[in-house]
């Protein structure tokens, strides 16, 4: 069995032999001028956050374009040419960083791998992409701190694709999930294309198969319907569900836990039911998600459907583990495994590690649904090119994205032993093999999720969070405002009303570094 793939943004290391060591810290660009210059870090970072010609500064005329060959193979024009790859610390860069040969005895292009805490990503990428000078080439662009803020300074693939001399996505933009393209890809423009879908982790219910076997007809005697997770569960049954744990079965301490620490996971976890009870960011949730806006109107956080959601995630959290306000993804995954809990919201990839520890014993779900609709929430990125690169060098960092996202490319990072994610082609799923490993007993673990996040990754299911140059702020004033009514220092309606204040406040003020 491979080993599992690291839960999304854990850290995994690559193998030295094929990536660059960066010594920088989340903190190291805050010195006021760069290391490269006298330019200061805030200036260079507003500037990158103008967009348009701010971004791009003019320097790339100094630089030497990479060389193009005349050759029949259109994957060997560019031989000889060196790319930099700059990615956050993900399971998929892990298995790619191991596994680069194949693309080199291909191309003839050596690319070295740079692996950063995700802060420390962004903040690289803004001063690269303000200086002009491309030092990375290839970018892993997070939807709503890399894709929303710099589209401007990303090339649009569209017309890479475009190039006749050029080789093309196998099964084209077609065979990527719409919902995942379009997330990860695009931004305020359906039209244009700026980063390919990379990695697609996705929040669903995960649970003790073995203790909802063993206690199905108590509960369902007792509650008065079947507690086994499917299609037409909600949370409201969830709630019971995890309460009747707590009262009646030994096997486990708690019925459920949560990612309810004061961080990005709160936010997270607290969107799922958010959604699931008609709540929204936006007067257009579905589309600033899915597309992204630069101003997406006034923040709704302190609508009715929104307090609801609030309220019963409230009242769902005092049940829960009370470690759950401690723990970030990686926290609840942990605690899962050691068998602390019967059942948690969780990101999908956590599925090889539980499966090594409790192989068997654990089912996949999407996540309950509420009120108003279901909705577990998409976390993926993409890979981008710099629109600093130059000409050739650009299409040479194209031949990279095509290899890296390609259908073998990602099935051999399935199979990987040091990291990998999960696909984001439709192709892949249908190979014979896939569909096999989505059953026990599995080569390729993440796959027995493969039910539970495909009908996630539905347009009416997908939970996508604002995808606006200032989300990385109004993120904070989410988890902030909820882990102040999860401490009981303010009510639902007070902490919504309080988040909706300072989304408002922060959109009007514009995003600034």
């Amino acid at each position: 069995m491979a080993v599992h793939p690291p839960a999304p943004h854990e850290k995994t290391p690559a193998p030295p032999s094929v990536t660059i060591s960066d010594a920088a810290s989340p903190t190291a660009s805050h010195a006021a001028p760069d290391s490269a210059g006298a330019v200061p870090r805030r200036t260079v970072l507003r500037a990158a956050a103008a967009g348009g010609g701010a971004l791009l500064l003019g320097a790339c005329a100094s630089r030497k374009d990479a060389p193009r060959h005349a050759t029949a193979d259109p994957w060997r024009q560019f031989a000889g040419t060196t790319l930099n790859f700059i990615s956050e610390n993900t399971a998929p860069t892990a298995a790619i960083a191991a596994d680069l040969r194949p693309f080199t005895r291909l191309t003839g292009i050596r690319v070295n791998i740079v692996t950063l805490e995700l802060s420390a990503l962004v903040q690289k990428v803004a001063l690269d992409l303000a200086s002009g000078q491309a030092q990375y080439q290839v970018i892993y662009a997070d939807p709503y701190q890399v894709l929303a803020p710099y589209s401007k300074g990303l090339v649009e693939l569209r017309e890479l694709a475009a190039e006749p001399d050029l080789p093309k996505p196998p099964g084209g933009f077609d065979d990527f999930i719409p919902t995942q393209l379009d997330a990860a890809g695009r931004f305020a423009d359906d039209d244009k294309v700026f980063a390919l879908p990379y990695d697609c982790p996705t929040m669903i219910w995960q649970y003790r198969r073995d203790l909802f076997d063993k206690y199905r007809d108590r509960m369902a005697a007792d509650l008065g319907f079947d507690p086994m997770p499917g299609e037409d569960t909600t949370w409201e049954q969830y709630y019971a569900i995890a309460e009747w744990f707590n009262d009646n079965a030994d096997d486990v301490p708690y019925g459920t836990g949560h990612q309810a620490k004061q961080h990005d996971s709160l936010m997270c976890d607290f969107s799922n039911v958010l959604w699931a009870h008609g709540g929204g960011y936006f007067d257009d949730d579905p589309a600033v998600g899915r597309l992204g806006a630069v101003d997406p109107g006034p923040c709704r956080l302190d609508s009715d459907a929104a307090i609801a959601a609030a309220e019963f995630y409230r009242r769902l959290l005092a049940i829960a583990d009370p470690a759950s306000r401690t723990w970030d993804w990686d926290g609840v995954g942990a605690a899962f495994r050691a068998g602390r809990l019967a059942m948690c919201p969780n990101w999908h990839e956590f599925a090889a590690a539980n499966e090594e520890v409790m192989p068997g014993k654990v089912g996949y779900a999407p996540l309950p649904k509420g009120p108003a609709r279901r909705a577990g929430m998409y976390g993926g990125t993409g890979i981008a090119i710099s629109a600093n690169t130059l000409p050739n060098e650009r299409r040479a960092a194209w031949l990279f994205l095509v290899w890296a996202t390609s259908p073998d490319t990602q099935l051999r990072g399935l199979a990987s032993k040091v990291g990998g994610g999960t696909p984001t082609r439709r192709s892949v799923y249908d190979r014979p093999d896939v569909k096999a490993a989505a059953r026990r007993p599995s080569p390729m673990p993440n796959l027995l999720t493969t039910d539970a996040v495909e009908r996630t990754w539905r347009p009416d299911a997908i939970g996508l969070r604002p995808k606006i140059p200032m989300w990385n702020e109004c993120d904070t004033a989410v988890y902030t405002e909820v882990s102040r009514m999860l401490a009981g220092d303010a009510s639902p309606a007070e902490a919504m009303r309080s988040a909706r204040r300072r989304f408002d406040r922060i959109i009007a003020r514009g995003w600034k570094a």
